[in-house]
């Protein structure tokens, strides 16, 4: 992906998030589960913009909670392709470089295209 291409298709995934929108909802339980299993590196972010289970969780709320917060970044990514001309999973990998890579905290992990889980 060219560097003019993922800003364009960044500029789009930021106009999507800022809207008030019920595709960026996510309950508050959702996210603090979510952010209790990444600091327990049980889960952590995927290149494709999505989440992903770095360990094996067995626990359903966990699962739960990755589907609901995917459920949504898949809707914000549709409607930031839709914006910019792009595929989705451009959109997703577009969101990942600029806005999910730097709000990654210490010791979580994320996992690069085409790389194994990596811990910050």
């Amino acid at each position: 992906m060219q560097g003019r291409e993922l800003i364009g298709i960044g500029a789009a995934v930021m106009a999507v998030l800022v809207l008030p929108s019920a595709a960026v909802a996510q309950s508050a339980a959702a996210k603090a589960t979510v952010d209790r299993a990444k600091a327990a590196g049980i889960v952590g972010e995927q290149s494709d913009g999505f989440l992903g289970f770095v360990t094996e969780a067995a626990d359903p709320a966990i699962r739960q909670a990755v589907a609901e917060i995917n459920a949504g970044r898949a809707q914000v990514y549709r409607e930031a392709a839709a914006r910019a001309g792009t595929t989705p999973e451009a959109a997703g990998a577009a969101a990942y470089v600029q806005v999910v890579q730097g709000r990654l905290k210490p010791g979580e992990y994320y996992r690069p295209n085409g790389g194994g889980w990596v811990r910050k």
